[in-house]
């Protein structure tokens, strides 16, 4: 059982948790307190130090909506996020129950009349707008991927085709989410005319916004170990007079994926970094627009809520990271995946 725990522990990037499974199972405790408190005494006196010089900070700083909040008022604003939740699912599930009964009873009437249940049309919670952000990123990544692994294979592959892309990514590489967001809103809006479609206007703008800014670092990277590829592997192809596209699967690939992932985890962090502005400037329902509604908003809890969010894509953007670490792991002979 202590072997699989450090085997999930160290898989998932977590290996600050192997010294206590060590000691609670009796090994050198003298060794593994001394690794509790650098890998975790360390870090958490930091964020003591951190969270009490904000604490006395804050309360100096005036702003146009009082004080700047501490941690204790971010953390009732975080509570009261919750609680808001809570009593949101609660009428949803009130209005549904209604229908129910309402709808069995006009069957009860005549079991031939057409019943049907309306959507609930409340406001989307802090939390319906984490799951939306998260759905938006992920869309965003896997066009993103989509586009960037096959054009970085083939840069890699080819001299030529690197120097035809070269231009390109060095050109279109550092234009910031505001320059794309107005361009991809005009052509989404021009060319997705439906009302009635299966995703939201904005939440395709959004997503599209963060493929065209998260899509470089997977295209460098891929290309990179492509063309990095030890040679006598290549040439153990050659005398196997592999195909091209067996060349590519059985040998590039599998050489390639520790960079490949290294591009995916640059990607995804991007991804998840641009997501709060194009979905404050897209409006499309989420953490960006959640931001921007409580600024908008401008009561005395916006500014806690607005840093609520912000510990959020923090948070989030953690353990995102350390899913791709994982995901590294499990499919690359890289086993030593650098968890920063």
């Amino acid at each position: 059982m202590k072997t699989i725990a450090i085997k999930v522990l160290t898989f998932t990037g977590m290996r600050w948790g192997v010294p206590f499974i060590k000691l609670f199972s009796g090994e050198e405790a003298k060794t593994q307190l001394k690794e509790i408190g650098q890998t975790v005494g360390i870090p958490l006196a930091a964020i003591v130090t951190f969270l009490f010089l904000w604490s006395v900070t804050a309360s100096q700083i005036e702003t146009s909506l009082g004080a700047v909040p501490g941690p204790i008022q971010v953390a009732e604003q975080a509570k009261s996020l919750w609680i808001e939740h809570v009593e949101e699912r609660a009428k949803a599930d009130a209005f549904y129950e209604r229908q129910e009964i309402r709808n069995a009873a006009k069957l009860a009437k005549n079991p031939a009349a057409t019943v049907k249940i309306i959507d609930y049309t409340g406001k989307p919670t802090y939390w319906d707008q984490i799951i939306t952000s998260l759905k938006t990123v992920f869309m965003g990544f896997v066009i993103a991927s989509l586009i960037a692994l096959p054009i970085g294979v083939l840069c890699g592959l080819s001299k030529n085709a690197m120097q035809a892309m070269s231009p390109i990514i060095q050109v279109f590489k550092p234009v910031s989410p505001l320059a794309w967001l107005p361009i991809v809103t005009m052509i989404v809006s021009a060319v997705y005319v439906t009302n009635d479609g299966f995703f939201e206007k904005s939440f395709i703008i959004s997503a599209i916004t963060v493929s065209l800014c998260s899509l470089w670092a997977t295209l460098i990277n891929t290309s990179l170990g492509v063309s990095s590829v030890n040679k006598d592997y290549i040439n153990v192809a050659r005398v196997l007079q592999l195909s091209p596209m067996k060349k590519t699967f059985k040998i590039v690939l599998p050489a390639t994926l520790p960079l490949i992932f290294t591009g995916l985890r640059i990607s995804l962090g991007v991804g998840w970094m641009v997501l709060i502005a194009a979905e404050m400037l897209a409006q499309n329902p989420g953490l960006g627009k959640f931001v921007w509604d409580e600024f908008q908003n401008g009561s005395s809890n916006s500014l806690a809520r607005i840093m609520v969010a912000v510990f959020t894509v923090g948070i989030i953007g953690f353990f995102l990271d350390r899913i791709m670490v994982a995901l590294q792991k499990a499919v690359s002979f890289d086993k030593g995946a650098v968890v920063a």
